[in-house]
C-alpha cells in the first residue's frame, strides 16, 4: 500500500518541554554570531517568545527579534545577514516583521528583522515582560502549551489557534487597543511558518 507525500510541516510534531536552563546561554551564542555584522545597524536583538521566560514550557526553539530603526535598514539587514547563511522569508503577513531561514539552524531558532515600535515586536515583548513578572500565568501557560501539544500533535495551526486568547488576554491586561488586537489574532488564525 502506498503511503501518501506530505510536506515536512505537515508531519513534524509539536513538542513542548519544560523549561530548559540552557536556553538564555543557546540565545546568547545566536546573538554573538549575528551582532558583530548588524552592530551599527540593529538597535537590539531580543530573545523573545517561551524559551525566554524562565520556567515556561516551550518549544525548544529560541527566537530572536533583530531590531531595525526603520525600513531603510531592511535591505541592508537582508545583506548582512545573507553573509551569515539566512535566507530571506518575506513577512508571512505580519506588518513589520521579516522572517528568515537558517542554512545551519544549530541551535534551533526562527530570526526575525523588526521594524523599532511594531506590533509584532510590541506584542513579543509585552507577552515576554508580563510572563517574567507573573509566574502564576506563566505557569497557566506553561498548562496550556502542555495540553494543546498533547491535543494537537500534527496540527501547528491548531496548536497556535489554541493560544491566541491567552495572549490576547495579556496584551488588554498591558493596554494593546481594540485593533491591535483583533490584528493580532487574525495573524494567528493562518498558517504560519511553524
Amino acid at each position: 500500500m502506498a503511503v501518501p507525500l506530505q510536506s515536512p510541516l505537515a508531519v513534524r510534531k509539536v513538542e513542548v518541554v519544560d523549561y530548559d536552563d540552557s536556553w538564555p546561554q543557546a540565545f546568547a551564542l545566536l546573538r554573538e554570531r549575528v551582532w558583530p555584522p548588524l552592530r551599527g545597524l540593529a538597535v537590539s536583538i531580543e530573545h523573545v517568545g517561551s524559551t525566554s521566560v524562565p520556567g515556561l514550557a516551550a518549544k525548544p526553539i529560541i527566537d530572536l527579534d533583530i531590531v531595525i530603526p526603520s525600513a531603510q535598514q531592511l535591505p541592508r539587514a537582508i545583506g548582512r545577514l545573507a553573509s551569515l547563511g539566512y535566507s530571506h522569508q518575506g513577512d508571512f503577513g505580519v506588518e513589520g516583521r521579516e522572517a528568515f531561514s537558517a542554512t545551519v539552524n544549530v541551535p534551533p531558532h526562527h530570526l526575525y528583522v523588526c521594524l523599532e515600535g511594531c506590533l509584532a515586536l510590541r506584542n513579543h515583548l509585552t507577552v515576554r515582560d508580563y510572563l517574567r513578572a507573573h509566574p502564576s500565568d506563566a505557569a497557566a501557560y506553561s498548562a496550556l502549551k502542555n495540553r494543546l501539544a498533547a491535543e494537537h500533535p500534527y496540527d501547528r495551526d491548531a496548536y497556535n489557534e489554541g493560544k491566541t486568547d491567552f495572549v490576547l488576554s495579556i496584551l488588554a491586561r498591558c493596554g494593546f487597543a481594540m485593533e491591535s488586537l483583533e490584528s493580532i489574532w487574525k495573524v494567528n488564525q493562518k498558517p504560519g511558518p511553524g
